[in-house]
Protein backbone atom coordinates (compact mmCIF):
# COMPACT_ATOMS: atom_id res chain seq x y z
CA UNK A 1 0.00 0.00 0.00
CA UNK A 2 1.12 3.41 -0.96
CA UNK A 3 1.84 6.33 1.40
CA UNK A 4 -0.32 8.81 1.17
CA UNK A 5 0.55 12.52 0.41
CA UNK A 6 -0.57 15.53 2.80
CA UNK A 7 -3.60 16.80 1.79
CA UNK A 8 -3.53 20.30 0.03
CA UNK A 9 -4.66 23.32 2.03
CA UNK A 10 -7.36 25.36 0.90
CA UNK A 11 -5.96 29.03 -0.75
CA UNK A 12 -8.65 30.49 1.23
CA UNK A 13 -7.45 28.77 4.48
CA UNK A 14 -3.69 29.84 4.24
CA UNK A 15 -5.20 33.72 3.33
CA UNK A 16 -6.88 33.34 6.66
CA UNK A 17 -3.53 32.21 8.28
CA UNK A 18 -1.80 35.20 6.88
CA UNK A 19 -4.20 37.63 7.69
CA UNK A 20 -4.50 36.25 11.10
CA UNK A 21 -1.06 36.56 12.00
CA UNK A 22 -0.69 40.44 10.65
CA UNK A 23 -3.66 40.92 12.86
CA UNK A 24 -2.06 39.57 16.20
CA UNK A 25 1.02 41.53 15.52
CA UNK A 26 -0.87 44.51 15.22
CA UNK A 27 -2.20 43.50 18.17
CA UNK A 28 -0.08 42.84 20.33
CA UNK A 29 1.84 45.92 19.46
CA UNK A 30 -0.64 48.21 20.23
CA UNK A 31 -1.74 46.52 23.34
CA UNK A 32 2.45 47.21 24.10
CA UNK A 33 1.61 51.23 23.60
CA UNK A 34 -0.96 51.00 25.60
CA UNK A 35 0.72 49.16 28.78
CA UNK A 36 3.78 51.98 28.06
CA UNK A 37 1.47 55.00 27.97
CA UNK A 38 0.12 53.72 30.91
CA UNK A 39 3.08 53.13 33.01
CA UNK A 40 4.12 56.76 31.91
CA UNK A 41 1.04 58.30 33.13
CA UNK A 42 1.58 57.04 36.69
CA UNK A 43 4.61 58.10 37.03
CA UNK A 44 3.71 61.50 36.01
CA UNK A 45 0.59 61.44 37.88
CA UNK A 46 3.47 60.38 41.32
CA UNK A 47 5.50 63.56 39.83
CA UNK A 48 2.47 65.76 41.02
CA UNK A 49 3.06 68.57 38.26
CA UNK A 50 -0.18 69.60 36.60
CA UNK A 51 0.70 70.50 32.97
CA UNK A 52 3.07 67.39 32.67
CA UNK A 53 -0.21 65.45 33.83
CA UNK A 54 -2.03 66.84 31.80
CA UNK A 55 -0.41 66.11 28.61
CA UNK A 56 0.67 62.28 29.18
CA UNK A 57 -3.04 61.66 30.15
CA UNK A 58 -4.23 63.41 27.55
CA UNK A 59 -1.67 60.75 25.27
CA UNK A 60 -2.68 57.92 27.00
CA UNK A 61 -6.21 58.33 26.59
CA UNK A 62 -5.72 58.81 22.75
CA UNK A 63 -3.91 55.17 22.71
CA UNK A 64 -6.95 53.28 24.70
CA UNK A 65 -9.83 54.84 22.71
CA UNK A 66 -8.02 54.42 19.34
CA UNK A 67 -7.69 50.44 20.30
CA UNK A 68 -11.41 50.25 21.46
CA UNK A 69 -12.32 52.19 17.88
CA UNK A 70 -10.04 49.54 15.99
CA UNK A 71 -11.35 46.85 18.15
CA UNK A 72 -7.92 45.27 19.81
CA UNK A 73 -9.32 46.05 22.97
CA UNK A 74 -12.90 45.78 24.13
CA UNK A 75 -14.90 49.21 24.79
CA UNK A 76 -15.59 48.67 28.21
CA UNK A 77 -12.20 47.40 29.15
CA UNK A 78 -10.97 51.05 27.34
CA UNK A 79 -13.49 53.01 29.64
CA UNK A 80 -11.84 51.06 32.92
CA UNK A 81 -8.78 51.21 32.03
CA UNK A 82 -9.17 55.03 31.28
CA UNK A 83 -11.56 55.87 34.34
CA UNK A 84 -9.23 54.43 36.63
CA UNK A 85 -6.51 56.66 35.27
CA UNK A 86 -8.62 59.81 35.89
CA UNK A 87 -8.85 58.68 38.98
CA UNK A 88 -5.87 58.29 40.29
CA UNK A 89 -5.06 62.05 38.51
CA UNK A 90 -7.76 63.30 40.33
CA UNK A 91 -6.19 61.91 43.49
CA UNK A 92 -2.96 63.25 43.10
CA UNK A 93 -3.85 66.68 42.01
CA UNK A 94 -6.82 67.12 44.77
CA UNK A 95 -4.12 65.83 47.41
CA UNK A 96 -1.69 69.07 47.00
Amino acid sequence: MAAKSAPKKNPSAIKKARQDEKRRMRGQSVRASIKTQTKKAESVISGRNKEEIGKTLKEAFSTISTAASKGIIHKNTASRKISKLAKKANAALTSQ
